[in-house]
């Protein structure tokens, strides 16, 4: 193998690190350069000898020969324009894939909700493999994990349809739903499509048959059908953490971190998945066990008896009203009297397309709180978000803090509640993450 100097534009995104670790892994020199330093960028230089370049500067490519980039960089980045100029060569982080995973025996997981979870669970009964995930499996602490093989458990993302790019010789599908529609042009038959050609590209599949799309498709394909298949569901706590126990089909019984239908769905998926792979059954029950949750899911990250506070990653309807779901059955299980939730919107365009949604699936909390719209580089626009959740207990906030295990809300540089017990959640993929671990 030769050795190449490649260049990452982005490298702190959860899905632009993995690539670069999967290559440091490999034996390729890398570096990279992020607007500003995080725990990612930090985890780079340290352990994988990655160059990194705080902010974006030309001349972090010179002397490289590949550079890669992530979706959210424009041709306006001076790196990118450097490398243009010197004729080295540019890869999109999609077109990369082909050339990274083009001979891998690549076991990709797609779909709108749970592949993160459900490409965890498959890496933990798949254990000697590769694994390149959209988030951190606590299992190994990272979103990658290297194996001197050529198998690859692989998060496979459809917002850009880099999907088709991933080489799938199994590719299992969670669900399918209509988001990142702009990307689409807000073409429902592209977007169905683009699932229907990963699926179509790979040797063997396995599908959540009850999803209406999955269902509708005429394909080869193991069927997981989870009304009938998944019985004697049962939520257990495990030193104060949520577990699921279940029977599927006649493979006997199982037991997952995480609570909730989902959480058994997405392992019944990984569970034949492995099977297919060649995974003995007993072995299966057994490394699942392994799974310990993935970071930002229904991450407990403060464990007191009379105080909970968990951090989900949650920002899209669907995701956070199954959330809700397993939170209500927390907060009996642990005997809390209260649920409060703290709701940080990720984008204009996702906050307004599915506004009434959103209003609903924060049903059976006992306080909501609302913070400013996580942009993600969209134009501010006006949303009434005071009115539309008017039917919740309410506070809008500027920001929130933990210290000291105390949960406090933050309006015009005051703090005007505080939680100190019960059961407090936050949702979002913007920077809520870092605030509501005393972090931000």
């Amino acid at each position: 193998m030769t050795t190449r100097k490649i260049h990452f534009i982005g490298i702190g995104g959860i899905g632009l690190s993995a690539l670069a670790k999967f290559l440091a892994n490999d034996g390729h020199q890398i570096s990279g350069s992020d607007i500003k330093q995080t725990e990612i960028t930090n985890d780079l230089a340290l352990n994988f000898g990655a160059k990194i370049t705080i902010p974006h500067h030309e001349d972090a490519v010179e002397g490289v020969d590949r550079v890669i980039y992530s979706a959210a960089v424009r041709p306006n980045n001076p790196e990118y324009q450097k490398a243009k100029e010197l004729g080295i060569e540019l890869l999109s982080r999609k077109e990369s894939l082909k050339t990274i995973l083009g001979d891998k025996e690549v076991y990709a997981v797609g779909g709108a909700h749970g592949k993160s979870t459900t490409s965890a669970m498959l890496a933990s009964i798949i254990p000697d493999s590769n694994a390149l995930i959209g988030a951190i499996s606590k299992e190994f602490g990272s979103n990658v994990r290297y194996a001197d093989n050529n198998k690859v458990v692989f998060e496979a993302d459809e917002s850009d349809e880099s999907f088709l790019n991933s080489n799938p010789h199994l590719a299992i599908v969670t669900n399918v739903e209509p988001e990142h529609m702009e990307y689409y042009e807000y073409d429902e038959e592209r977007f169905y499509n683009a699932y229907r050609n990963f699926l179509n590209l790979a040797k063997i599949r396995v599908i959540n048959a009850e999803d209406e799309f999955l269902a509708s498709l005429d394909i080869d394909a193991i069927k997981l059908y989870p009304s009938k298949d998944i019985t004697n569901i049962e939520f257990i706590l495990v030193h104060g953490e949520p577990h699921t126990k279940f029977t599927f089909k006649d493979f006997g019984n199982f037991e997952v971190f995480g609570f909730g239908n989902h959480i058994a769905l997405d392992a019944a998926l990984a569970i034949l998945g492995a099977l297919e792979m060649g995974e003995e059954l007993e072995d299966i029950r057994t490394n699942l066990l392994n799974y310990k949750g993935i970071k930002k899911r229904f991450d407990i990250i403060q464990n007191q008896p009379e105080c909970v506070v968990i951090d989900d990653y949650g920002h899209h309807p669907t995701e956070i009203k199954v959330t809700m779901e397993s939170l209500q059955s927390y907060k009996e299980l642990r005997e809390f009297n209260r649920l409060n939730v703290i709701w940080q919107p990720h984008k204009y365009s996702r906050t307004l397309d599915n506004l009434q949604a959103f209003v609903e699936c924060f049903e059976g909390v006992d306080e909501l709180v609302i913070l400013p719209i996580w942009a993600a580089g969209e134009l501010e626009v006006d949303i009434d978000l005071k009115g539309a959740f008017s039917r919740y207990k309410l506070h809008m906030a500027d920001s929130i803090t933990r210290k000291d295990g105390v949960v406090q809300i933050i309006q015009d540089n005051n703090i005007i509640k505080e939680y100190r017990e019960d059961l407090i959640t936050a949702f979002g993929a913007g920077d809520i993450t870092y605030q509501i671990r005393g972090e931000a």
